[in-house]
């Protein structure tokens, strides 16, 4: 399976992530894009195995992920403060992966219903949808 995390800004959502699904499926290689280098880095310490940042390396992995995580935000051009371009979220959103997406109320998105579940519940349900799939 090839699992990609995808994040931003200082890629607290994506570092979170990783930390959990190493926990939970330490045999699975991750691969973590960040839209900037800070977000990147961040994910690569929290023990993604590749590393890469951009628009370019998020379509080109969006092509062969199995599955695809991150803030709801990635499929939504000019999100994350601007960081997601609109190739970004035609790259990620097309993709034939599966796509599980963390709610995250911020960046002018309201998303009915999540404002119940906080953050840390929101990557404890991904890293259990990522392991029912495996």
């Amino acid at each position: 399976m090839k699992i990609v995390v995808i994040d931003g800004q200082g890629g607290k959502i994506g570092r979170t992530v990783i930390e959990q699904l190493k926990k939970k499926v330490p045999q699975e290689e991750i691969l973590a894009i960040g839209t900037n280098s800070i977000a990147t880095s961040s994910m690569l310490k929290a023990g993604a195995a590749l590393g890469a940042t951009g628009e370019n390396p998020i379509v080109v992995a969006s092509r062969d992920a199995d599955i695809i995580i991150g803030p709801i935000g990635i499929v939504m051009a000019d999100s994350l403060l601007g960081e997601i371009t609109p190739t970004m979220a035609n790259a990620i959103a097309s993709s034939k992966a599966r796509k599980i997406l963390i709610p995250t109320n911020r960046c002018n998105h309201f998303i009915v219903g999540c404002q119940s579940l906080s953050l840390s519940d929101a990557i404890q349900a991904v890293c259990c949808e990522v392991e029912r799939l495996l």
